[in-house]
Parts: structure tokens; sequence; C-alpha cells
């Protein structure tokens, strides 16, 4: 069988946490527009333009708010989305309410993975701030599992965080994180603070980012073209690849 990192384990598991995470991440998730303008950008430039029902699943859906930006400029997709805590899946789905041809799957990856609960091939397979939680052969084996879950010309998108190269990079892109945060909080006269958030993260056990460099290199050895980094701002990024 192969293992994943056990969902049941991490702080997602726990409704607080995953209540929490939807309230305020826009006010602590770097750039988090521009991010998805980047997104909406590719989707357009790649995909959208060839005149059929595009196919998508986003990964570790959280309360479904990738897949909404995705519908904003393509109301007529046909949407799959999983997550492995039912309190997202259930916050997706009131997001997502005047969508109703959309489908939503809990499982966590270790169990997408062994059992392939997918029956059927997508044209995009989106994840935002998921996969940084497995480990380097865990990624491997998600990766490959989605080109295998792939069309033909169809895309993967990765937004989220990675481990920079060196020590000294890392420290600094942390703390130009937390001045984006106090930045933004300034700006839009957020009373409480987030700026704590950058060291939350890095002391926190689930996470487990990996180097921009090496995840690039999965990509290229599952099969996928067009590896590239498209954006990235300190530790955020976004990247993927075609089949």
């Amino acid at each position: 069988m192969v293992y994943m990192s056990k969902f049941e384990e991490s702080k997602w598991k726990n409704k607080q946490s995953a209540l929490e995470f939807i309230e305020n991440a826009d006010m602590y998730i770097l750039e988090r527009q521009r991010l998805f303008a980047i997104m909406k950008s590719l989707y357009n430039h790649f995909l959208a333009d060839n005149n059929q029902t595009i196919k998508v699943l986003e990964l570790g859906c959280g309360d479904g708010r990738v897949t909404h930006e995705l519908l904003k400029v393509d109301a007529n997709l046909e949407g799959t989305l999983i997550d492995g805590s039912s309190e997202m899946i259930e916050n997706a789905k009131n997001r997502l309410k005047s969508y109703p041809g959309l489908k939503f799957i809990q499982t966590t990856f270790q169990e997408l993975v062994n059992i392939d609960l997918l029956s059927k091939n997508f044209d995009f397979v989106v994840s935002s701030l998921a996969i940084h939680h497995l480990q380097e052969d865990e990624k491997k084996i998600l990766f490959e599992y989605i080109y295998n879950h792939l069309n033909p010309k169809g895309f993967f998108l990765n937004i989220d965080v990675v481990l920079a190269p060196t020590e000294s990079l890392e420290n600094w892109y942390l703390k130009l994180w937390k001045e984006w945060i106090i930045e933004n909080e300034t700006r839009t006269n957020q009373l409480e603070s987030f700026k704590n958030i950058p060291d939350q993260y890095k002391n926190n056990l689930d996470n487990n980012p990996d180097k921009l460099e090496n995840q690039l290199k999965l990509l290229k050895s599952a099969g996928f073209n067009n590896v590239d980094c498209y954006y990235k701002y300190g530790i955020f990024s976004i990247y993927g690849g075609q089949k």
C-alpha cells in the first residue's frame, strides 16, 4: 500500500482550525488575488478557447475559493472538488451553491491514490496550499497520479509554498511575508493581527515544503511538459506542467 501523510493527525481535521483559515486567508496569504489572477490567465490561455466544457479537479479544495474564481471566468466548467475535511466540504458546498452541477468528494490524498476514486480524466487539475503537507516521495506519487488523470494537453497547476534553497533566503522570505501582512493590515485597518502566521508556519510540523527545483524535477520525471515556475514571491509560488 502506498503511504501518504495521515490527514487525521493534522490540524485540518480540527473544525476550528479549518474555520479560522477560511475567515482570514485573504489577510495572510501573500498576494492571494495576484495568485488567482495568474491562475485564471493560464486557464484562459491554454484551456478556455477550445469550445469544449472544461473538466476541472481541485485537490484540497478548502472552502472552494479556487473553483469559485475559475467559475468567474468559465461558468460552464465541470468541476470536481476534493478535500479530507467534512467541514471544508460543507463550506465549499455553501460557497458554490449557485452552481448545482459540481461534484464534491470527501477523501484524503492517501485514499485518492490508493483506491483511485476518480472515474474520469480532467483538463485542469489545480491545488492551493495543500500539497506542501506531503513528503517528497508522496509528492512524486501524487504528481504521477495527476498526470495519469489528465487529458492530452491538460494542465496541472499548484499554488503553494516552497522551501528556499538556503536558510538565509528562507529567513528573509519569511520576514518578507510578515512585512506584507503588516502592510496589508495597515492598509485595510485590520484590528486583529496575523503577523505571527509566518512563525507558526515555520514551526508547524504538518508542513513539509520542498525546494522548488526538486518539485519541478518531479513533474518532469512524471512526464509533464511546459514545466516551470510561473510566479514566485518569497516562499509562495505557482508551478506546474502540461500533459
